[in-house]
């Protein structure tokens, strides 16, 4: 209450007390109350400064509270806008879906990889079923350097098996410039000159000796193994692979004649079982993509290679 209306209120009750007093007197005891009473009002208003003083101090501190607070509830409302707008984007981010993508995509290849490995594998399975013609098997002929040469020397390697003659007019020169391209094409990729062996077998051995097949396979690649035998020994090697010919049996060296037989290279693998058969509609791009291929079965499946 302010001092003045206090002194005011004072002052009235004391008059209508005085009323029956006499006039003197009670304008002396009037007069003593009045500044009885205004001391009063003046030491009450002084006693009242510091608390007063100090309710200012806590309402502008209070004021400087509801200040931070607020700067504090507009920094958290700016960290919910951009929760906000992160939600918006839905429960993944950026890198979360780049991540995804390229998972799915790895196993998509990696799915299409097995399932063809698994497809060459059936097939090559399905050769060597009960009941169905086995490509190769065993055999004798002889190298270049008249050393023998057994079906045992091609296990260990991938070897890529091919019938042919030395007269052969165009067929077989097409077919051994195909050969070449995929044995610098596979040994390109493999780095190793022994995984693959080339061989050419002659249909035609009346005329094809060690010096004529050697002269004649220099040509196209050197790294190609001729092999050669008497009529006896190749007839049984074309039965052992499925290969037809049509050399005379009592063809002489000198005498001219043409000589029919299969077109095929003969892929095997280091068990030297017949995995693969390639035919002239094959390029050199696609054979080898498949030969590199079936290496890389095996390998892949842990099993030895001889490269020795």
């Amino acid at each position: 209450m302010p001092s003045s209306k206090l002194a005011t209120g004072l002052f009235s009750r004391a008059t209508r007390h005085l009323s029956d007093i006499g006039p003197i007197r009670s304008q002396n005891i009037l007069s003593s109350l009045r500044i009885t009473t205004q001391s009063q009002c003046r030491a009450y208003t002084q006693s009242q400064r510091p608390r007063c003083t100090q309710n200012i101090q806590n309402m502008l501190s209070a004021r400087s509270c509801n200040q931070f607070s607020t700067s504090a509830f507009r920094a958290k409302g700016r960290t919910m806008g951009q929760i906000k707008q992160r939600n918006s984007t839905g429960p993944f981010s950026w890198k979360a879906a780049l991540l995804f993508i390229l998972t799915g995509a790895g196993m998509v290849i990696y799915f299409r990889v097995e399932k063809a490995r698994l497809e060459r594998k059936r097939i090559a399975e399905m050769s060597k079923g009960v009941g169905k013609p086995k490509v190769g098997g065993p055999f004798v002929l002889k190298d270049l350097d008249g050393k023998e040469f057994t079906a045992e020397d091609l296990k260990g390697k991938y070897s890529f098996v091919y019938f042919g003659f030395t007269h052969c007019p165009d067929i077989c020169p097409d077919e051994l410039d195909k050969m070449a391209e995929i044995i610098e094409k596979v040994k390109e990729s493999t780095k190793d000159e022994k995984l693959f062996l080339p061989v050419f077998i002659t249909c035609d051995p009346a005329r094809d000796t060690p010096e004529v097949l050697r002269a004649y396979l220099q040509e196209f690649h050197p790294g190609i193994v001729g092999l050669t035998g008497t009529y006896e020994q190749v007839k049984n090697v074309c039965k052992q692979y499925r290969v037809y010919f049509s050399t005379p049996r009592d063809a002489k060296p000198g005498e001219d004649y043409l000589v029919d037989h299969s077109i095929y290279f003969y892929l095997m693998d280091p068990d030297n079982d017949f995995v693969e058969c390639i035919g002239r509609q094959d390029t050199p791009e696609s054979a080898s993509k498949v030969i590199l291929e079936h290496i890389n079965d095996w390998k892949r499946e842990g099993r030895p290679l001889k490269t020795e």
